[in-house]
C-alpha cells in the first residue's frame, strides 16, 4: 500500500474546492484532499489531528480571517509545513506580504482549467523537504 498524502486546501469559493479536488484526485499519486471554507476552520483542523497535512494550499481572499492573517496563524504554531498561498492575484504587495509571513510558495490561480491543473501538478513535484523559497523561485511561473 502507497503512502497516501494529505493535502489541506482552505477557499471560500465551493467551485474552487471543487476543481482543485477533481485535479488532484485525476493524478496518479496517492493524494487525500481534505478542504475548508474559512481560516478558521483551517486552525482547527490543525489543532485537533488527525489528519496531518503534508501540504497547504491557502486562498488569499477570504471573508473572516483572510489567507495572510490565517498564515501568519499557521506559522506561529509550525514553522515548517509547508504553505502554498493560491490565489487570483498578482498583486507584488500581496506575494511580498505572504513571502513575508512564511509562505513556502505563491502559486497564481490560472484562469483555465488545464492552466489550473498543470500549476497544481507543478506543485505537488516540489520536493518540500529541500525547497528553499528565495526570489526566483518563489512565485509559480507559467
Amino acid at each position: 500500500m502507497k503512502e497516501e498524502l494529505t493535502i489541506f486546501y482552505t477557499d471560500d469559493d465551493i467551485d474552487d474546492l471543487d476543481f482543485f479536488r477533481e485535479i488532484v484526485e485525476s493524478l496518479e499519486k496517492d493524494y487525500h484532499v481534505v478542504t475548508q471554507s474559512s481560516g478558521e476552520q483551517l486552525m482547527h483542523a490543525l489543532t485537533n489531528p488527525p489528519p496531518h497535512p503534508y501540504l497547504i494550499f491557502l486562498d488569499v481572499n477570504m471573508p473572516g480571517m483572510n489567507g495572510l492573517e490565517t498564515l501568519k496563524k499557521v506559522r506561529q504554531t509550525n514553522a515548517l509545513l509547508p504553505v502554498v498561498i493560491f490565489s487570483t492575484s498578482n498583486d507584488e504587495t500581496i506575494i511580498d506580504k505572504a513571502r513575508e509571513l512564511g509562505a513556502t510558495y505563491y502559486l497564481p490561480k490560472s484562469g483555465d482549467f488545464d492552466g489550473l491543473k498543470k500549476s497544481i501538478e507543478h506543485v505537488l513535484s516540489i520536493n518540500w523537504g529541500s525547497f528553499v523559497p528565495g526570489d526566483k523561485n518563489f512565485v509559480y511561473q507559467h
